[in-house]
């Protein structure tokens, strides 16, 4: 395993600094680095991550994420903002307000760079859309990390991210060893995001492609976007239209939001609900018996690692441009064990926009 090296303690530390700026509270991280970066085809390597131990300079950092609407991303802004308190760089947080917001986003990036932005850290609506301004950024000499969604362009200077096909196989391997080839049929009302999204088609090809020739029927995907109201109306109109449905499976709002649905209908045992992605109301759905598993992506890591590429690129040290933190699964047997800052934002965690 490779470990990158952070930069040296300075020897003394003010009393007044924030406490645990520098302890090692969530490195080294299991990860995975994909070679050659950006490679469609690149070889997964396992990685052990450590970030640098403290920026040389308040370095600013403008971080834009397509929402801040469901505790996903308050997980991943939990991450920006910790690790940019604890490498001492300021960082400004913009949402766009939701995935039909293409152009509010791209708007707001622009903005962030003619404020004087020295490097962008940017969560996508979209897999192709941001490229025009991926490439504008680039040419002003300014660092681009792609982070959690994936951008398509080949001018972006670091990915921290995993793999959502990886995460929907995992979601359908769950399913697959459950319901193996020659057993009873089980359909699935499957809900995997809003449509157009990098990591949704992903994580829906990853979904299908596990549980083909399996007794695991997928119904036609239901796409919407990921605030809860859509995705419950979504899970009503499915459940209404196939009252045969054995598994409700798709986003982490999806299945939050189907518990109260599963409850009031009875379904309880009779309809089982997955995620591909975990979230506080997920994890909390299988410690109750709610939900039944989920993978877990640990986006409050990925967080972490994009503020340190980030901050690495400012100030030319050695990263690892495309990385993320290992993929494992989330069940009623591993949840009690399961670091949960790690993995998810603290219960009480209210967004931070800006770190000076």
């Amino acid at each position: 395993m490779k470990k990158l090296t952070g930069l040296l303690l300075a020897s003394a530390v003010s009393a007044a600094t924030f406490s645990q700026a520098f302890a090692a509270d969530w490195y080294p991280y299991d990860a995975a680095k994909i070679e050659p970066p950006f490679a469609e085809d690149g070889k997964s390597v396992d990685v052990s991550y450590v970030p640098l131990e403290k920026a040389s300079k308040a370095w600013n950092i403008c971080v834009s994420f397509p929402h801040m609407k469901d505790a996903y991303w308050l997980g991943v802004g939990y991450g920006v903002a910790e690790e940019a308190q604890r490498l001492g760089v300021k960082m400004n947080l913009v949402e766009a307000g939701g995935y039909t917001e293409l152009a509010k986003q791209i708007s707001q990036i622009e903005d962030c760079v003619a404020n004087g932005a020295e490097a962008v850290v940017i969560g996508a609506i979209s897999f192709d859309g941001l490229n025009n301004l991926v490439k504008e950024v680039r040419a002003k000499n300014i660092p681009v990390i792609d982070v959690i969604n994936g951008i398509s362009s080949p001018e972006v200077s670091a990915k921290s991210l995993v793999s959502f096909y990886t995460m929907g196989h995992s979601a359908g391997e769950y399913l697959a060893k459950k319901h193996p080839a020659g057993g009873e049929e089980v359909l699935v009302g499957w809900f995997p995001g809003p449509a157009g999204a990098g990591w949704v088609e992903a994580a829906n090809k990853g979904f299908l492609d596990a549980v083909k020739d399996t007794a695991v029927k997928v119904l036609p995907a239901k796409y919407g976007d990921t605030g809860k109201e859509v995705q419950l109306k979504l899970v009503e109109d499915e459940l209404q239209a196939n009252p045969g449905i054995r598994y409700i499976a798709g986003t982490a709002v999806t299945a939050e939001a189907a518990q109260g649905v599963i409850r009031e209908r009875g379904l309880e045992g009779k309809v089982d609900l997955l995620s591909f992605y975990i979230t506080p109301g997920v994890y909390e759905g299988i410690k109750r018996g709610f939900i039944a598993a989920s993978p877990a992506d640990s986006m409050v890591i990925q967080g972490r690692i994009a503020i340190d590429q980030a901050t690495r690129l400012l100030e030319g040290q050695e990263v690892i441009k495309h990385v993320g933190p290992k993929i494992f699964v989330v069940d009623k047997d591993n949840v009690d064990s399961v670091p949960q800052t790690n993995i998810l934002p603290p219960d009480d965690y209210k967004p931070v926009f800006s770190v000076n």
